[in-house]
């Protein structure tokens, strides 16, 4: 009996045990999540110089784009991000880039938030994945470029490449125009690119903002894919963009 009493004693106490130490674990897992720069992992460090001092009214239209909408299965399709390209899992949706899974996660996400912040803000969709001409009136750009020149804000989401082919979050401003205290906002959280970044790109030459939430590896995207954390990830991301755009705005 008094071996039984202690075999229960210390099962019991085991189990005590494993509890608090797989609490620790999946906390100091989750917290990871609530922290900015650890998720995102490093900012660009490329010498960029532009400061965005030009004033925003509080009420600008703001339109989030959904980096590769329009390219899928054609070069710029983004990146299929660490897991699957180096590790081999499956992808998120076999019919569009990892990359692409996420940017639209994320503007849905940006967007619906941003709303209830009060923000002017939508999104645009073409719908269609491949779309070969780059100034078809369908695509990203086109209709981002005709927002803009209706006065209005265009920025088009990305996840940046994994490994030595990416650069790091931050944004890429509008190539012919002032950046503004929203584009100011963004780069003091997530930091910023040169204005000709790879001479140009062609989104910011249309006056889309281009910015790069961090590259698709290591913990930014095992939080994305894991699901006990994957809400919290997207709602800290889609948190910290929308805040930008309040801290910028008059």
């Amino acid at each position: 009996m008094k071996n039984q009493v202690l075999n229960i004693l210390r099962f019991t106490l085991f189990l005590i045990l494993f509890y608090i130490v797989s609490q620790l674990y999946y906390k100091k897992n989750l917290n990871i999540a609530e922290d900015l720069e650890l998720i995102i992992g490093e900012s660009t460090n490329l010498p960029a110089t532009w400061v965005g001092i030009k004033n925003v009214d509080k009420n600008i239209p703001i339109l989030i784009l959904a980096g590769h909408a329009d390219s899928q299965g054609l070069a710029g399709a983004g990146t299929p991000g660490e897991a699957v390209d180096k590790f081999g899992l499956n992808p998120m949706n076999s019919q569009i880039s990892d990359e692409l899974f996420w940017n639209l996660k994320l503007q849905e996400l940006i967007v619906k938030l941003g709303k209830k912040k009060g923000l002017n803000i939508s999104s645009y969709d073409p719908g269609i994945r491949n779309i070969d001409d780059p100034n078809d009136p369908r695509t990203n750009w086109s209709v981002g470029r005709r927002f803009a020149q209706n006065g209005g804000y265009a920025i088009e989401i990305h996840f940046d490449a994994y490994g030595s082919y990416g650069v790091g979050s931050g944004l890429i401003p509008p190539f012919f125009d002032t950046p503004n205290k929203i584009d100011e906002s963004i780069a003091r959280k997530f930091g910023r690119f040169p204005v000709l970044f790879r001479g140009g790109l062609g989104a910011p030459r249309r006056k889309i903002r281009i910015l790069e939430i961090g590259k698709l590896e290591g913990s930014l995207e095992k939080n994305l894919r894991n699901l006990k954390t994957r809400q919290r990830t997207l709602n800290l991301l889609a948190n910290e963009i929308v805040q930008a755009f309040l801290n910028g705005i008059i």
